[in-house]
């Protein structure tokens, strides 16, 4: 069976067509820029070299009209019309309390995703748009929705509530909610049949790309997460805070700051591009072996509130049989991993230095003998969200 994997994001819109069971990608791509007066649209396939041009794209529409096409016509044809798809599966980033598993996007299920624009505005409206685009190009075949946050659905209150108001809960919603729930959920599974461990298992997940976040996870259910209400607090990120005392606000605020200034300063402004002034780790790694300093305080401390967390997820999870590194910076950074795992001897997490160092594309052990594994699992969100239709 085939089934398409869509992720409609603010201006651009990535696709997978992957074959199942087989868990082949057939094709991939992505249109960036949309509604520039240039797009950037993305194309491979194993049936045809890779395509790379500009043209204008001004909106989903259109985007996912060319990428039928590039399916359907000319010398790829991977499918002869719609209804050979299986199923699409959409990422939406926001399921809040309702939506707590993946499920077949019904009209009241699209209903509440809009419901939740609120609490996800760059990302569920975007999704959104994906699906119903969708539902008009790929007539007949069924939408799915597979949601960021439903790997957080059992979540326990005690760390899914803030010690806030508790109107602020009822009447507002105001709760951790979690994100990567589809990476976490993926490579915890891959982790938990590598190491053959069996239904109990205490796990600690690290994503780390341009956003970062950890999840604690046992016997497979997540008990608790960095991210929160949105995507800002835990660690530090790219271009986010991280965690932030909220006085900090509450004094600029007062200083003259807007409350737009500040939000887009913690979410654009902060992290490595704050301190170092680049969010891409790989420069900022450059810079601190050329000696800047700004850089080396910026990666000590990224690197720090990781090794925080870690001890605080195995504190809540009373004990560890894993640790999983994932994503761009997690699967790549073999400096990151090890600054990050710096002393912890005393949790007997001790990383093997070769085996640290080398760059495989496969989920291995990087940790000393007799030490708790410390695994690298390459995170594939768009399989998970196939295999999650498919489950369905």
């Amino acid at each position: 069976m085939r089934i398409l994997v869509l992720n409609s994001g603010s201006s651009s819109l990535k696709f997978q067509l992957i074959q199942l069971p087989e868990q082949s990608v057939l094709a991939k791509g992505a249109i960036e820029e949309i509604g520039k007066e240039k797009s950037i649209v993305t194309f491979s396939s194993d049936a045809k070299e890779g395509v790379q041009k500009e043209m204008a794209i001004p909106n989903f529409e259109v985007g996912l009209t060319v990428v039928a096409q590039w399916l359907m016509e000319g010398t790829i044809k991977l499918i002869e019309q719609p209804t050979d798809l299986f199923a699409v599966g959409h990422r939406v980033v926001h399921g809040g309390e309702i939506l707590k598993k993946s499920m077949l996007a019904t009209p009241e299920v699209k209903a509440e995703i809009k419901k939740l624009f609120g609490l996800a505005p760059l990302h569920n409206p975007a999704n959104l748009k994906g699906i119903e685009v969708a539902e008009q190009i790929f007539k007949g075949v069924k939408q799915y929705a597979v949601f960021d946050t439903s790997f957080y659905a059992d979540l326990p209150a005690k760390a899914y509530r803030y010690p806030v108001p508790k109107e602020w809960y009822t009447d507002y919603g105001v709760r951790v909610y979690g994100f990567h729930g589809t990476s976490h959920k993926y490579v915890a599974n891959k982790g938990v049949d590598f190491l053959g461990l069996g239904e109990k298992h205490k796990i600690i997940s690290i994503h780390l790309g341009n956003g970062c976040s950890m999840a604690a996870i046992k016997d497979g259910v997540c008990i608790d997460t960095t991210m929160g209400l949105g995507p800002l607090p835990g660690l530090m990120m790219g271009t986010r805070s991280g965690d932030l005392d909220p006085s900090v606000l509450f004094y600029l605020h007062e200083k003259g700051f807007t409350v737009s200034d500040l939000k887009e300063s913690v979410n654009k402004k902060s992290g490595l591009l704050g301190i170092a002034g680049d969010n891409d780790l790989r420069t900022v790694l450059q810079k601190r072996k050329d000696g800047d300093k700004d850089a080396a305080l910026a990666l000590a401390i990224y690197t720090y509130r990781i090794k925080k967390y870690i001890g605080a997820y195995i504190a809540a999870l009373g004990g560890i049989d894993a640790l999983i590194f994932t994503a761009g910076v997690g699967e790549n950074s073999d400096e990151v991993r090890w600054e990050s795992c710096e002393g912890l001897d005393c949790f007997n997490i001790n990383l093997d230095a070769e085996l640290n160092n080398k760059r495989l594309a496969n989920t291995r052990n990087i940790a000393k003998e007799s030490y708790v594994p410390v695994l690298i699992v390459p995170t594939n969100e768009e399989l998970a969200i196939a295999l999650e239709v498919t489950n369905l």
